[in-house]
């Protein structure tokens, strides 16, 4: 099995999801990044992960690291969640977020700022101030959550 699936494996132990992982760089230290969010939904939505969560998490993926290290060299581990503005990199990371706010910057360099109603197949569906506009996922360059205070 892979290191992505191992920590699939202990991310669910938890009745976690797995969001993603990512190698980063920040002030010459190398940090990967494992990001998890919860399976339960309170008032229609998903509950935030704790911080018991991700220290439990962290015990049982630093183990496996040891085995397997995910780069050469020293590393720190991080584990926790998304955050609320997150970015969306993948089907499945827009699909988790229908009835979210979410920017995006399509390929062509035109920008969207709406409501996340829905994905089919690989069209994503937003309302743009009452407007749907539907962009293909391969036609995206970036796209984030967002949130207004």
């Amino acid at each position: 099995m892979s290191l992505q699936s191992d920590i699939n494996s202990l991310v669910k132990s938890l009745d976690l999801e797995l969001y993603d992982t990512a190698i980063v760089n920040e002030n010459d230290e190398t940090i990967y990044r494992v990001s998890v969010t919860t399976t339960e939904i309170v008032d229609g939505k998903k509950k935030g992960v704790s911080m018991d969560a991700c220290v439990e998490l962290t015990h049982l993926i630093s183990p496996l690291l040891d085995v397997t290290p995910p780069v050469s060299g020293d590393y720190r581990l991080e584990v926790g969640s998304p955050g609320i503005e997150r970015k969306l990199s993948n089907i499945a990371h827009f699909s988790k977020s229908i009835g979210e706010k979410v920017s995006i910057l399509a390929s062509n360099k035109e920008k969207y700022k709406g409501l996340l109603t829905k994905v089919e197949g690989s069209k994503i569906f937003l309302d743009v101030d009452g407007e749907e506009i539907v962009l293909e996922f391969n036609d995206i360059n970036k796209a984030k959550t967002y949130f207004e205070w």
